[in-house]
């Protein structure tokens, strides 16, 4: 009985992700009970995840470019005296350490100059968060693998449940 409501459980938090954030996902249970997650964030997705990671009002027209395991990132900004835009670049790289997402900003530039670095490092931490709220749904979840590729963003997660030795 346990088992199949939490089966049932699985389903339904699978398919009320999907509707909800636009991620589609595979599952697989494991032969020790556990299971195996794969979300992918289509390229329309992780722009909007990007623009609420960066919290800045005056960024609009924000696009990303997924390209063999990176990620390239061109927005627009509105200055704050309101007398114009400048092009803002960044390339952002995803990576795995110790099950959790990281995310690492580089070659950072307003109109061709680099940024300060403090401001790439709140950058960092704030992707690496709103993408993992992205693809993880499950509390008892580790992140296995990430990869960027064909205007997608692929996130592979392990959940541990009772039969295999989880919560």
């Amino acid at each position: 009985m346990n088992l199949k409501r939490m089966t049932l459980g699985c389903g339904l938090l699978a398919i009320v992700t999907m509707v909800l954030s636009g991620c589609t996902l595979n599952v697989s249970r494991e032969a020790d009970g556990s299971l195996w997650v794969e979300a992918t964030v289509p390229e329309e997705d992780l722009e909007t995840e990007l623009e609420a990671a960066i919290a800045d009002p005056l960024v609009r027209a924000l696009a990303a470019d997924l390209r063999d395991g990176t990620i390239f990132v061109t927005a627009e900004r509105d200055r704050v005296t309101g007398e114009g835009t400048d092009t803002v670049t960044f390339r952002l790289d995803l990576g795995v350490s110790d099950g959790h997402l990281t995310a690492t900003v580089s070659d950072l530039q307003v109109n061709g100059v680099a940024v300060q670095e403090e401001r790439v490092a709140a950058w960092n931490e704030r992707i690496a968060t709103r993408l993992t709220r992205a693809g993880q749904r499950h509390p008892n979840s580790t992140l296995q693998a990430v990869a960027v590729g064909d205007d997608v963003l692929t996130m592979t997660w392990r959940i541990e449940t009772r039969r295999s030795g989880g919560d």
